[in-house]
């Protein structure tokens, strides 16, 4: 997300962690690179002065708490002062609810209800999805297609053209389900009868959410939009669309904000699984490259058992690691989604995310799969008794060379002594546990590592 946003930011954090010590003409050069990389992402720049200015009163009249450097007090600021730009994230509860999508055409609206209901399906929900789009016979087509690709069952009606009739249609078929998606049509511009359908919705159905879908392709614009659409209907929540594919997402973002509609979620991807709940925190420490590993920890916990996670882990501390359990790890990787996304998520790993060896590795991973499948169990609890002849026996099974085969034994033999480093150093397995502690511990962490 806002890559040219993050690397701006990111060399500005390391230029602070090189210098031997932070004055006056430092924190004017830092405030100077800021200042650049948020007005190159469509930042206001009013705001971009706003937030310059606090960056800078902070810096040189706030003196560093106890233990902590002239560094860290700087780089603290820089990440309090961009989440404070962004306001504060809204909760959505997982409970019986009715949502309503809003916005105009092309804005994404029809897609994100069918990650919306991905993400809730995936929290244990039971969701379904009603075609509230009477205008455009494309739009029921395109939500009953979202809906069998995310599997949940969708109401609608061709022939019948009173919006609010379908939706009372859909909320009494689906009354027994947890979570009912109202998708509703948009209009090129918010004219006046967009607005009296849905207050016609509204109060027919009275939602306990509104959701306002908007383009972060429009940047500075999405403010407006989502101010006209909080007057006209008190929007409950924003989500923003296409902000992986844009150079204006960081406009977007703070326009939004600016309007006190709280972003409740934001879209990276067109996959059913990329939408992400908006937290400026976590946000915010991942475009500075300082991680975000509780958001790693739920979405390795939402495709993997926790009975799993704890055998796995007690394999793992106890040096029984197998095969299998590093097929179990590889399993799980493949559905928390691409290497590239989730370095986004490690410390200093978004740095590496461009890099041509993860495609590689991307591919290495999936190969790796293929080649324990053509292994037998007592290969794969016992790697050590595979020898020449398994090896190429094995290589033959998976429709892959010998090397490659002796590729994933070496790696194998590598994890095992990695984790072996690990229980040993004390420090390390110290350093291991504060990162897992959340963005407040991870601070020294990342000045340890000299660089964003």
């Amino acid at each position: 997300m806002l890559d040219n946003l993050s690397t701006s930011l990111r060399k500005t954090l390391k230029k602070i962690a090189n210098y031997p010590h932070i004055d006056k003409d430092v924190i004017r050069e830092v405030i100077h690179d800021i200042q650049r990389a948020l007005v190159m992402a469509d930042v206001n720049v009013r705001m971009v002065r706003d937030i310059t200015r606090r960056i800078e009163e902070r810096a040189l009249s706030e003196r560093p708490e106890a233990g902590m450097s002239s560094k860290e007090h700087v780089i603290r600021i820089v990440y309090e002062e961009l989440v404070h730009i962004l306001g504060e994230s809204k909760e959505v509860p997982l409970k019986k609810m009715n949502i309503m999508m809003v916005g105009l055409y092309g804005q994404g609206k029809t897609t994100t209800a069918g990650k919306l209901a991905r993400y809730f399906q995936r929290k244990g929900m039971r969701v379904a999805m009603i075609a509230g789009d009477v205008h455009r016979p494309a739009a029921i087509d395109q939500l009953r297609q979202i809906a069998e690709k995310v599997n949940v069952p969708v109401y609608y009606d061709y022939d019948e053209k009173d919006a609010v009739k379908i939706v009372l249609g859909g909320l009494e078929e689906f009354k027994h389900e947890d979570i009912i998606i109202i998708d509703t049509a948009g209009r090129h511009a918010l004219e006046d009868d967009l607005i009296d359908e849905m207050r016609c919705i509204f109060e027919a159905v009275n939602p306990d959410e509104k959701f306002l879908v908007l383009d972060a392709t429009i940047g500075q614009q999405a403010g407006p939009q989502a101010k006209a659409f909080n007057d006209a209907v008190q929007v409950t929540g924003v989500v923003l669309t296409k902000l992986d594919g844009t150079a204006k997402g960081g406009g977007a973002l703070s326009a939004v904000a600016a309007t006190h509609a709280p972003i409740v979620f934001i879209g990276t991807g067109e996959h059913p699984d990329d939408l992400e709940h908006f937290d400026p925190p976590r946000f915010i420490s991942r475009l500075l490259g300082m991680g975000d590993i509780r958001t790693l920890l739920e979405k390795a916990s939402s495709v993997m058992r926790q009975e799993d996670a704890e055998d796995l882990a007690r394999n793992i501390m106890g040096g029984k690691f197998t095969l299998k359990d590093m097929y179990k790890q590889m399993e799980m990787l493949g559905k928390m989604g691409p290497l590239s996304k989730l370095l986004d998520l490690l410390p200093i790993g978004g740095s590496m995310k461009n890099s041509p060896e993860i495609e590689v590795q991307q591919e290495r991973l999936s190969q790796y799969r293929v080649i324990m499948d053509s292994m037998t169990d007592e290969e794969q609890e016992n790697p050590r008794i595979i020898k020449a002849q398994r090896i190429h026996r094995i290589a033959r099974g998976a429709g892959v060379a010998p090397s490659d085969v002796r590729m994933l034994l070496k790696q194998y033999e590598n994890s095992i002594k990695m984790v072996k480093g690990i229980m040993k150093n004390r420090k390390k397995r110290k350093q291991l546990m504060r990162q897992f502690g959340g963005n407040e511990e991870f601070l020294q962490g990342f000045m340890d590592s000299g660089s964003p």
